[in-house]
């Protein structure tokens, strides 16, 4: 199939208007990923860097090689998985955290051309994959207010609420109730504009000042990955839930939008080995992987049919090197009401879980609340996936526990013993 083909009845200025629209509504991640990138200890030009070379790339194999309208840029919630947990909680360098990107992305390789994929999708309980997500969301909307300044630590308590007397916190309200107006109003590009408008606010009140711009971008293009950790076992149990989040989160977005497209299973298996080759490819631009973006529905609403849409939106991404000098002003208090709307969105996965049986219920419950209440995604899953063969067992449900569960819920035990045993 032709990238451009009259079959799918599509223009070329449908793919072309598609493909713009689709960059101003994702291109808000080349600041929100960079920023987040940054917590790792690389400088933010770099993160910034490092986005937009994994959006061109992996958009641009898209176009050319899944010739599908679909943009693939770094995922929001598996960008914190990697800064947070899989570096700064487990102790790891940058560079280390990629050698750990690199093997999960094989792993999904692996299940994206063999029929591993279909094997482990099915071992995994449909309601720990969602307790995932709705964990991953309140862990943004954690990480968002933080940033915002609207909640801090406390002296007497664990989290308190900001100081409104800042006017930190008077652009972080403003600039999130604009927010959610422009997204619940469907503002084309609403996340673009949100930015924007913070950014300007935070001036206007003197949060930033003009020509604080940096004067040049990053001259790291390519990095490698250390292996130096692979010897201990946290580093495997880093990659475990990062590969697990890429192929579940991968299978469900693909197929969920190439449905709005009508297309089938070939169209399928094509997308899903973009995204995974797509993937490995961050761990040497110096970034957590990309993922088909949940933005592509506005692709497809916008007819793009073809892989013409994503080529033009990865042209534009690679054009967006050139502003990175005035995009590194954008303050945080522009970036935070992004990610508690994204963790929003992520979050009405609970609808999900069947929350009337207790046995998915429980395991689920502790999932959803430990990832944000432990600053840590995977010991968050790692309380949801030891109790689920337990509170199975308890009621006498060992029939629905497979292998494959068990052994993932003793790889996790295994890490809390080490972890109590101070190795």
């Amino acid at each position: 199939m032709p990238i451009f083909s009259k079959k799918t009845n599509a223009t070329y200025r449908n793919d072309i208007i598609a493909g713009i629209i689709g960059y101003l509504t994702t291109v808000y991640i080349v600041v929100v990923n960079g920023s987040i990138l940054s917590e790792t200890g690389i400088t933010l030009e770099a993160g910034m860097m490092a986005t937009i070379l994994a959006s061109f790339i992996g958009t641009l194999l898209m176009g050319l090689y899944g010739k599908l309208p679909l943009l693939l840029i770094p995922g929001m919630g598996i960008n914190a998985l990697f800064a947070y947990s899989i570096v700064q909680g487990n102790g790891l360098t940058f560079q280390e955290g990629l050698a750990v990107v690199l093997v999960a992305s094989i792993i999904f390789l692996l299940t994206a051309f063999t029929k591993l994929g279909v094997l482990l999708k099915a071992a995994i309980p449909d309601s720990l994959k969602h307790a995932i997500s709705v964990g991953l969301g309140l862990f943004l909307i954690l990480i968002g207010l933080e940033k915002s300044g609207l909640i801090t630590s406390g002296e007497s308590t664990i989290i308190a609420i900001g100081d409104f007397s800042s006017p930190v916190i008077l652009v972080s309200i403003l600039t999130l109730f604009i927010a959610i107006f422009l997204f619940v109003k469907n503002v084309p590009a609403n996340f673009l504009v949100t930015m924007v408008i913070g950014t300007l606010l935070a001036y206007f009140f003197g949060i930033i000042e003009p020509g604080t711009k940096i004067d040049q971008v990053s001259s790291e293009l390519v990095f490698i990955p250390a292996f130096t950790a692979m010897n201990e076992l946290s580093f495997w149990l880093a990659v475990f839930p990062l590969a697990m989040i890429l192929i579940f989160e991968n299978m469900g977005l693909v197929n969920g939008q190439l449905s709005m497209l009508g297309r089938g299973e070939k169209a399928y298996n094509r997308g899903y080995k973009t995204t995974a080759i797509s993937s490995l490819t961050c761990a040497f631009l110096g970034t957590s992987p990309t993922v088909s973006a949940a933005e592509n529905a506005a692709v497809i609403a916008s007819k793009g049919r073809t892989g013409l849409a994503a080529i033009v939106a990865s042209l534009l991404f690679l054009s967006t090197i050139f502003i990175i000098p005035w995009i590194t002003m954008i303050p945080n208090v522009a970036i935070s009401p992004i990610l508690i709307i994204v963790g929003f969105l992520m979050v009405q996965n609970i609808r999900h879980i069947p929350l009337d049986n207790i046995s998915e219920a429980i395991p689920a419950f502790l999932i959803v609340v430990m990832i944000p209440f432990t600053y840590s995604i995977a010991d968050g899953m790692a309380f949801g996936f030891i109790a689920y063969p337990i509170v199975k067992l308890a009621l006498g449900k060992q029939k629905e526990l497979s292998a494959a569960i068990m052994i993932i819920s003793l790889l996790f035990v295994c890490d809390f013993v080490l972890k109590i045993a101070g190795i």
